[in-house]
């Protein structure tokens, strides 16, 4: 048996039972043991971060940064050895573990950097002799709820900004991937955080996710996961009147133009729907291809598709790794039986694949002759599979992009500046790219989508201090 990776509460290492944490890779390989927490661990974990909240919150903006600081160069430093458990845990390819380590390493240097940024603004009243101080102070104790999917870099996005302002934490990463989240939280212990001030409970979201939304106690929760979980976390918040943020799901489009450039659109389309497995949030599954380019676009297209090398996500020629368990792996497969029975017709893909190891390998599935109305174009499948949707010209590819009850992220493929830039302006998406994947962005600009896809203060960046915070109002008057 491996070693356990307790729960981190006020300071203190414990848990005494742990489960198997497996290697989508590699069913036989056991990355670690972690531990689950209780209800009453879990409580205790919220008793300790109010505790620490009056400290923490006063604390010196130097201690602060040094802490995040620390925690940046150390995650740095050691890219390659958590690229690799990332890797192990979740099936993202070596280089997309790596990158997302680094991604994280990232975040932590921002928002160590945001610590000696934080400012206010003095105004004079309309009072003759009164002034008025604006300032932001942190919200008290945040509760995290994390996805499997990103394990490294959206636990960062969330408790980086949450720390810099003066918050203390209670975080729960998902039950499949605990590893990444747990070395970031030692990381974080050993750079000099007070007890307290961060607590990890591992274990299942109805025991510890629920025993946090039961809790009036916690001040603020941000959440990435599910729209149904999303929809529990807001009805929990609300009965408490505390402030929450969730980040859900997508059904993101990619329209690709008749005056596109085949190569840049085909490249484009398979980073958005395919690489990191299709497991992302912001993956491009819906493509929707004007009609004078399609038959061009789609054959290049389904080539690159069945060409795409999939296998351990050690292995440096492997491009799309396994599926994460087998729960998401028939969701997947589920949904490309779905396909076919709704008279999509099936291009490229769709089939296990045998590995060197037993693993949840997928071969990413493309589908054509699709419309809209479809389910495997209107319901988030969270997987590689992706559906092509043919339209007559760019008002209808418009208008078919903005036909969905999402708006995380939309893509655009093609030369025309004036397209571009309408789409910019009338996509109804959080965030738009021309001519780059849906999938991708920076660690400095804000994250976050509307509609169905999110609710609540935009994360990363400056923007995450409008959630992270609250804003103060004072008057003073002279003499």
């Amino acid at each position: 048996m491996s070693e356990l990776h307790k729960n981190l509460i006020n300071g203190e290492w414990v848990g005494a039972d742990g489960v198997e944490n497996i290697n989508p890779s590699n069913l036989n390989e056991v990355v670690g043991v972690y531990a689950r927490a209780t209800v009453e661990e879990t409580k205790q974990a919220i008793a300790a971060a109010k505790a620490a909240f009056p400290a923490w919150s006063r604390s010196g903006i130097l201690e602060r940064h040094a802490i995040l600081r620390k925690t940046a160069d150390e995650i740095l430093a050691r890219k390659q050895e958590l690229g690799e458990l990332l890797s192990r845990e979740e099936g993202k390819t070596l280089p997309e573990g790596i990158g997302e380590v680094t991604r994280a390493g990232q975040i932590f240097d921002f928002f160590a950097g945001e610590v000696l940024r934080l400012s206010g603004e003095v105004l004079p009243s309309v009072r003759p002799g009164v002034g008025v101080e604006i300032t932001r102070e942190p919200l008290g104790v945040i509760g995290i709820i994390t996805p499997w999917n990103f394990p490294i870099a959206i636990p960062s996005w969330k408790v980086a900004p949450a720390l810099a302002y003066g918050n203390t934490v209670v975080i729960k990463p998902a039950d499949l991937v605990p590893g990444s989240t747990w070395a970031i939280v030692d990381i974080l212990v050993r750079a000099g955080l007070p007890k307290g001030v961060l607590n990890l409970v591992m274990g299942k979201g109805s025991v510890v996710g629920q025993t946090m939304l039961d809790s009036k106690d916690v001040n603020a929760i941000s959440f990435t996961g599910s729209v149904g979980t999303g929809k529990r976390v807001a009805a929990a918040s609300i009965e408490h009147n505390r402030k929450f943020q969730l980040e859900m799901g997508g059904k993101n489009p990619t329209i690709v133009l008749d005056d596109a450039d085949l190569k840049v659109a085909v490249e484009t389309v398979a980073q958005s729907a395919f690489f990191s497995t299709g497991q992302r949030c912001t993956a491009a599954s819906r493509v929707i291809v004007t009609e004078g380019i399609h038959d061009a676009f789609v054959e290049a297209l389904a080539e690159r598709t069945r060409n795409l090398r999939v296998g351990d996500a050690l292995d440096k020629n492997t491009e799309i790794g396994p599926v994460v368990d087998p729960s998401q792996l028939k969701q997947d497969t589920d949904y490309i039986e779905i396909g076919k029975g709704e008279g999509a017709k099936l291009v490229a893909g769709g089939e296990r694949v045998k590995g060197a190891t037993e693993g949840y390998f997928l071969q990413p599935t493309l589908f054509t002759e699709a419309t809209n109305s479809m389910r495997i174009a209107r319901e988030e499948i969270f997987g590689p599979v992706a559906a092509v949707i043919k339209v007559k010209d760019y008002e209808e590819a418009l208008a078919t992009s903005n036909d969905t009850e999402f708006g995380l992220s939309a893509g655009i493929v093609t030369t025309s500046l004036k397209y571009a830039t309408h789409f910019k302006r009338n996509s109804e998406a959080g965030m738009v790219m021309v001519n780059v994947p849906t999938a991708g962005v920076d660690f400095h600009v804000p994250f976050g989508g509307r509609k169905g896809s999110s609710y609540g203060p935009r994360e990363q960046g400056k923007y995450a201090a409008e959630f992270f915070t609250i804003v103060k109002t004072a008057y003073t008057a002279a003499g």
